[in-house]
């Protein structure tokens, strides 16, 4: 039974709806002979006569008419299958999920999302906001296509692809003296209060390390939720919030001036964030191309 394969049931339906060999062989484009061998071949492994077999007609027998009715229904199921996939394929339909590190969602996904889909309006989307760490595990159990997060050192079980790499920034009020400075470094920092967005678990990490391997005390004053917030208390000379070059854009039609820290530039990587050895779908694969696309341009 398990022999059965696709091409003998599509040749019985052909002959079961046509009533006739010459016409189903017509239809499959195939010899009436090479159609009798297929029925036989069937017959003879289901154990059962399909036909009842006249010089003037074709009936289908009981056995066979079950079959029928069983054979459509797979048949149909069959189309529907190709016929999703193809679409998905064609990027006609179907739904992708990414995750995103909220300085990159707040910034550069709106106009990539945007270009994503002027070109597959079909398509629905899932975005969701994370924190690196938390970016990272929606990756690892699968719950997204890809991420848009941090390079980390964890490189064993990710892939990070480059898309840029993005200088981290103090911002503060005239007080702190920031407009005339080409670059802060970390002991410039150990003598202000520093507002930090508590989420940024990526750009906390690298600035913990730069700090402890220069064996510094630097005052943490302010955690928030949301770099939003750690500009408002910036403009409110609260302290000196420390952000990554994508967040810039932020301090337009504000007092607050933006220094490099580090010579050379305390940074970190912006990366595209997979599961190594796991292959996109081909929607997430013009998604991917289109992010890369855009973090090119700049």
């Amino acid at each position: 039974m398990n022999r059965i394969n696709f091409k003998l049931v599509h040749a019985f339906v052909a002959v079961a709806e046509q009533r006739s060999f010459r016409r189903a062989s017509e239809v499959l484009n195939r010899s009436q002979s090479g159609v009798s061998l297929q029925i036989r071949e069937l017959e003879s492994q289901l154990g059962v006569p399909l036909f009842h077999r006249t010089t003037r007609q074709v009936r289908l027998t009981a056995e066979g008419e079950k079959l029928l009715q069983h054979a459509r229904r797979a048949m149909a199921e069959w189309d529907s299958g190709l016929s999703g996939i193809r679409e998905s394929a064609d990027m006609l339909r179907g739904t992708l999920s990414i995750a995103c590190v909220p300085t990159v969602a707040d910034t550069k996904l709106p106009s990539i999302l945007k270009s994503f889909m002027s070109t597959y309006p079909g398509i629905s989307m899932k975005v969701r906001e994370l924190a690196s760490d938390d970016l990272l595990e929606a990756v690892r159990r699968q719950e997204v296509d890809f991420g848009i997060g941090i390079e980390v050192e964890r490189r064993n079980e990710f892939q990070f692809e480059s898309l840029a790499i993005d200088a981290i920034y103090a911002c503060g009020e005239p007080s702190f003296g920031l407009e005339n400075r080409s670059h802060l470094t970390l002991e410039d920092l150990a003598g202000m209060p520093i507002l930090l967005n508590a989420r940024s678990t990526a750009l906390r990490a690298t600035l913990d390390a730069e700090i402890a391997a220069s064996n510094l005390q630097i005052e943490i004053k302010y955690e928030v939720l949301h770099t939003h917030t750690a500009l408002a208390f910036a403009r409110a000379g609260l302290g000196v919030a420390i952000l990554p070059g994508i967040a810039l854009p932020a301090l337009q039609n504000s007092t607050l001036s933006a220094v490099p820290i580090g010579s050379p530039n305390l940074t970190r990587t912006i990366s595209i964030v997979a599961m190594r050895g796991t292959m996109l779908s081909p929607g997430a694969t013009r998604l991917k191309n289109t992010v890369v696309e855009a973090f090119r341009r700049g």
